[in-house]
């Protein structure tokens, strides 16, 4: 007898109705139309486009055959490594033991919601990830205002409006900057003001600074300078080491948070164990900084700045506007001017708008509904790193190392970039 085709044997699945990330199922979707043999620029998912510095490379050669199992929290010497870098990069006096290891920040991210019973507090727009964890999760999301005019940045005013009826109520507010989706930055008077509704309130602010390094000017500045007791700075390899697969994040504590620091930890005991042998002792190179690493930075934020003004410029010069990015690879175009022309041919919400564009041009974006906008909010984010980094690094320390970049480097270094652009508005002037 035939158990799988018979009915009364069928499996009750209670799974969860739950979507894969917004920036993954874009990245899959595009290497399948190009494995098909389509012609996709891909602008989706929020890679670097930079290889890993060689230096760090060469480390993890040196340590691939790093077996062990490591220290939950993480390997000693990456935990010291990662306390320099903060506390030369910020002026701070974080130790060893205020730092947590985990297989990328994303999934700290998760066990810390796990580990702290309160609700999220997610400006809008926000990256991808934040508010579907805290649903699988359980925890309440609490969505705040931002507004165009005002780079799409939460201001102090907003956070305290909402705390403020539930004053004892615990909290997670997540800051993230330089902002993915936006770009955009906070400035000093901000990051103040914003600290110090914090602390009345006191929140556990976590301080997503993944993008830090790659702030244009190389100025960042962390939130934890303001509001040491209740800040955690997030952050990892990803975004300006281009090493996103490698999977290392870590979170940076206060010592006044060391109880949720160990609870995390327990978490990632019964569950990840620890972070990668090989990852944790390569990382050391990374965050222990040189004169090379700061080679890398600089020709990496002066590429992705010319990148972004021009897109910025070609957008405006549409009619698409969008906020000019002071960071990281992003921009979040609106492209709510041609509303009456994207009706016309049925398109009225920001996933319809990429899935057409997608279609028609081969340029892959994604929806404003994937970052915590209603569906009819015709913006998309943009993210520009469909090009050789390693070939633009090469150019920008070379024949450009004693001129400024400008749009002659856009047509050698990232010709793809250049032609998603005149595919947009050759699609946009057709509507």
């Amino acid at each position: 007898m035939n158990i799988h085709a018979d009915h009364r044997y069928a499996i009750n699945l209670n799974v969860r109705g739950i979507q894969p990330s917004a920036t993954l199922r874009i990245n899959e979707l595009s290497n399948q139309l190009r494995s098909e043999g389509r012609d996709i620029i891909k602008l989706g998912l929020g890679q670097s486009p930079f290889p890993v510095p060689e230096r760090v490379v060469e480390a993890l050669r040196e340590h691939a055959h790093e077996k062990d199992y490591l220290p939950v929290k993480g390997l000693k010497a990456l935990r010291q490594s990662i306390a320099g870098y903060i506390n030369r990069r910020e002026r701070m006096k974080c130790d060893w033991e205020d730092v947590l290891i985990g297989p990328g920040s994303k999934e700290l991210l998760f066990i810390l919601q796990l580990a702290y019973y309160g609700d999220l507090l997610i400006p809008r727009p926000s990256w991808v990830s934040y508010a579907p964890q805290a649903r699988i999760i359980g925890r309440s999301v609490h969505w705040l205002p931002t507004h165009a005019e005002n780079n799409w940045q939460l201001t102090a005013e907003e956070l305290d409006i909402i705390c403020r009826d539930d004053a004892s109520r615990p909290r997670i507010l997540i800051l993230n900057y330089p902002s993915n989706p936006t770009g955009c930055t906070y400035t000093d008077e901000q990051l103040l003001a914003i600290a110090n509704v914090a602390r009345k309130y006191r929140l556990i602010l976590l301080s997503d600074e993944i993008y830090g390094e790659v702030h244009f000017e190389g100025k960042h500045k962390s939130i934890a300078r303001y509001y040491p007791e209740g800040t955690i700075i997030s952050t990892g390899l990803s975004k300006w080491a281009g090493a996103g697969g490698w999977r290392l994040g870590t979170f940076i504590f206060p010592p006044e948070l060391r109880p949720l620091q160990d609870a995390m930890a327990i978490i990632a005991s019964e569950t990840y164990t620890a972070t990668s042998a090989p990852i944790q002792h390569a990382a050391i190179a990374a965050f222990d900084g040189g004169s090379d690493l700061d080679e890398y930075l600089h020709h990496s934020r002066r590429v992705l700045k010319v990148v972004g003004e021009y897109l910025h410029r070609r957008l405006t010069d549409m009619n698409v506007p969008t906020q000019k990015p002071e960071g990281a690879f992003y921009l979040f175009p609106d492209f709510s001017a041609y509303q009456e022309g994207l009706e016309r041919h049925d398109i009225k919400t920001s996933p319809a708008l990429c899935n057409t564009l997608l279609e028609d041009t081969g340029v892959a974006i994604l929806p404003a509904s994937d970052f915590g906008f209603p569906p009819d909010k015709l913006s998309a984010r943009l993210a520009f790193v469909d090009f050789d980094g390693a070939g633009a690094l090469a150019l920008s320390g070379g024949s450009y190392s004693d001129k400024e970049l400008n749009d002659d480097f856009i047509d050698e270094a990232c010709p793809r970039l250049k032609l998603a652009m005149d595919r947009v508005e050759d699609w946009l002037i057709k509507l």
